[in-house]
């Protein structure tokens, strides 16, 4: 299995159920959260390599979850994915300037998720931790 863990924040169980069986089937071990507040706390205790989070969630709205990962030296680097129904320009706009690395709307095709999964982990190498490099004398 990857070492690569993918937290899934969505409300709809259905959603987070497709998300879990598409991406584990693409070798991605995942954890999942229906609202900021266990979003936050599965952040801290798991350290997942990127974020999917959903803009309309219980307790409050995945862009104060954003706001707060950016702000916070141990989570700004880590990749967050918005994926929503919210498919406004403004609304796209707003997510990428708050910190989205990337933004899918509603409905997606699971593949190209994947595939926007696979290219973020390849350009942060899924951790906010830059990798050492030991050169030899």
């Amino acid at each position: 299995m990857s070492t690569h863990t993918v937290l899934i924040v969505d409300d709809e169980f259905a959603i987070r159920d497709m998300l879990r069986m598409a991406l584990e089937l693409a070798d991605f071990r995942c954890i999942e959260a229906q609202d900021i507040q266990s979003a936050y706390q599965l952040i801290v205790d798991e350290r997942p390599s990127l974020v999917l989070l959903d803009w309309m969630l219980p307790g409050g709205s995945g862009l104060e979850l954003m706001r707060r990962l950016k702000r916070e030296e141990r989570t700004r680097e880590m990749p967050v994915i918005m994926l929503t129904a919210k498919t406004a320009e403004d609304n796209v706009i707003q997510g990428l300037d708050v910190g989205a690395d990337d933004y899918i709307t509603k409905p997606f095709a699971p593949r190209e998720l994947i595939a926007r999964i696979r290219a973020q982990l390849r350009r942060t190498g899924g951790s906010g931790e830059a990798e050492k490099i030991q050169v030899a004398e």
